[in-house]
């Protein structure tokens, strides 16, 4: 049975975004206007990644797709309009996978492509504008009521599944439960086999229990942590083995579907969709390389502080550098071996396994998580020694 938790991260709504709905509370407080005149202008992580000045005349991630598995994606969101691909809805909800009830996945996928369309032209830019977006669309706690454990687990086992077959070559998934579940870990094998490079977030209960979530805790996946303005990392992302990149994380701005299309957020929600994001703009220079080339020239150009090849359980191997990745990448080494992989590892998955997944996904029975004020409890029964599932928002 999976615990499980969309990794939580709190949303401000830059206009009216009140907390409401599933009780769920928003750090800070509402405002009703922007800031400034500009979104653009609070993308703080941009100016310290050198994006306009140094990424941008080299690679804008033309070419590449990325798969964002997460609420949906506000295909009508001005920043977005363009970029966005008719993807596929696993989640059971009305719409497609171009609706987005929620707005945590139209805020990732703006932090990847947006276009800066919005606010009168003044909206947000992703890190990679010339990328184009697959949404995969699962259910979430703000966008169901109730969900069981095992439905989150196969809405996204078959949602990986999905983008290991699609023409996606980056799959960023920004949320995760705390069981590994046989067929999840399976469909990221398959994912992994088929040459996809698979970013997730490893979480923000960093202060509070710090449980190692799936997929990011799988081998082969680069588990993403977040930062902030200062370069360190944030308080509530999570450490461990599974951290193998840092990116920016804290007051971000992005996209989103509340009243005036903008919100501020923190967590490694934000970080991972920027890794993924420095991964699409490298990919697209170099279009022969492989997920594995690509991991390890990331790894390898990030700020290690000093200590490179060194994996640290808060910094991973470094704060991601995508300027320098591009501009002085360096050799990046054998076609067919994860950095992230012990060398004896092997992610294979043949066809027949792939159909063995699905099978699995389709016969499996659920058992419901009811969600009462943005908490969601699983009663396994006293035989199960009383064990309660806190499903706060596996996103990270």
């Amino acid at each position: 049975m999976a615990r499980f938790g969309i990794l939580a991260i709190s949303r401000i709504g830059v206009a009216l975004l009140a907390a409401v709905g599933l009780g769920m509370s928003c750090a800070g407080v509402a405002t009703a206007n922007p800031p400034s005149a500009s979104i653009r202008a609070q993308e703080w992580w941009l100016a310290s990644m050198h994006a306009q000045d140094a990424i941008w005349p080299v690679s804008t991630g033309v070419g590449v797709t990325v798969a964002v598995i997460d609420s949906g994606v506000d295909a009508r969101h001005p920043d977005l309009a363009g970029q966005v691909l008719r993807g596929q809805n696993f989640s059971g909800l009305s719409g497609g996978a171009g609706t987005d009830t929620d707005g945590h996945g139209t805020a990732m996928a703006s932090l990847i492509a947006g276009t800066g369309k919005g606010w009168q032209g003044s909206g947000m830019y992703g890190l990679a504008p010339g990328v184009k977006i697959l949404p995969l669309r699962v259910a979430t706690l703000k966008s169901s009521a109730t969900v069981s454990a095992a439905s989150f687990n196969h809405q996204l086992s078959a949602a990986i599944l999905a983008a290991a077959d699609s023409s996606a070559m980056v799959i960023s998934i920004s949320m995760g439960q705390v069981n590994g579940e046989a067929d999840m870990h399976s469909a990221v094998n398959y994912a992994l086999s088929k040459g996809k490079l698979i970013v997730a977030s490893v979480g923000n209960s960093g202060n509070t229990g710090d449980p190692v979530l799936y997929p990011a805790g799988f081998p082969g996946v680069v588990g993403v942590g977040e930062t902030d303005q200062s370069g360190n990392v944030a308080a509530e992302s999570e450490h461990g083995a599974q951290v193998a990149l840092t990116a920016p994380g804290a007051d971000i701005y992005e996209a989103c579907v509340g009243p005036s299309g903008y919100c501020s957020s923190h967590g490694t929600s934000n970080s991972t969709a920027l890794v993924s994001a420095s991964a699409a703009l490298l990919w697209a220079v170099h279009p022969s390389w492989t997920a594995d080339q690509i991991i390890r020239v990331l790894i390898n150009t990030a700020n290690s502080g000093g200590k490179p090849g060194v994996q640290n359980p808060y910094y991973g191997y470094g704060l991601v550098r995508p300027r320098l990745a591009l501009t002085e990448p360096g050799d990046p080494g054998p076609a067919d071996v994860n950095p992230l992989l012990p060398a004896s590892a092997s992610t294979g998955v043949s066809a027949a396994a792939r159909a063995s997944v699905s099978a699995g996904q389709k016969s499996s029975g659920s058992s419901m998580v009811w969600i009462v004020g943005g908490v969601a409890v699983l009663v396994l029964g006293a035989a199960a020694a009383g064990l309660l599932l806190a499903r706060r928002r596996a996103r990270g």
